[in-house]
């Protein structure tokens, strides 16, 4: 059984598909693209694809991921071509690797946000962040399912910053309007539990310097994987399996079918 690991987006518009229906897209791009897959057992066998830390609906991304097992082993560059064309425009397959190594979630430890506050100007931006930097913990409440939950949003936060207007990566916000005053704040959150979401450090900013945007924020998600603490940087999580497959090149599907096929 060969496992194959892969980097998807969720692009303008499609930033609003839920989790769930990225799950049915993406199963029927399988289908589409005639994916051997492995089946679970049991009466009702599912595909088998384990998903790592979604972004919440609503929310842009440049790096979510998923898991694969296949039945026979494909090209995963090859593979990841096939599965792109097959998915609708925004939710785009942009990376693959062949899984090499244990462990994809627990190399998810962090996050890097992207929030675009339209109709804030960059000063005003400045010095919420400054305000909620400087303290020791920032209180927030989010309605959970057995009511209104009161927890820390600081303490997640690695950093913060606030920067002028530019544009976003791909165009993400081209549909958002540029005229007037923008400020946009980049911040890298460490995964917790509680979970401290983006739109939990934006209430923070409320809570702190009384930042409330006139609009709601376009956030996107740049990157998510394990955080140094040196550098205070999140790195590839699919690099150790890229980096495995360099010291240890395996056989691609083609080959190994071609090698069969001698065989036979």
């Amino acid at each position: 059984m060969q496992r194959i690991r892969l980097r998807y987006t969720k692009r303008g518009r499609l930033r609003f598909t839920s989790h769930r229906d990225f799950q049915r897209a993406f199963e029927r791009a399988l289908r589409r693209a005639e994916v051997p897959m492995a089946y679970s057992a049991g009466f009702t066998p599912h595909p088998k694809v384990s998903y790592a830390n979604a972004a919440p609906t609503g929310t842009g991304s440049e790096a979510e991921y998923l898991e694969i097992a296949l039945t026979d082993a494909r090209d995963p560059e090859k593979l990841r071509a096939l599965l792109d064309e097959s998915m609708p425009a925004g939710l785009d397959i942009i990376d693959a690797v062949e899984a090499r190594t244990s462990g994809l979630a627990d190399r998810l430890t962090a996050s890097v946000w992207e929030m675009r506050l339209d109709g804030v100007s960059h000063e005003d931006a400045l010095r919420a962040v400054d305000a909620f930097t400087a303290a020791e913990t920032v209180e927030v409440q989010r309605k959970a399912k057995n009511g209104m939950r009161t927890f820390d949003a600081r303490g997640a936060v690695a950093s913060l910053e606030a920067h002028g207007a530019q544009p976003t990566a791909h165009g993400a916000q081209a549909d958002r309007p540029t005229d007037q005053a923008c400020a946009i704040l980049r911040l890298v959150v460490r995964h917790v539990t509680p979970a401290v979401r983006p739109d939990d450090v934006l209430s923070g900013l409320r809570a702190v310097a009384d930042l409330a945007p006139p609009v709601p924020a376009a956030v996107t998600r740049l990157a998510q994987g394990l955080f140094d603490e040196e550098t205070g940087t999140v790195t590839d999580p699919l690099a150790p399996d890229r980096e495995a497959a360099a010291d240890s090149p395996g056989i691609s599907g083609d080959t190994a079918a071609a090698a069969a096929k001698a065989l036979a």
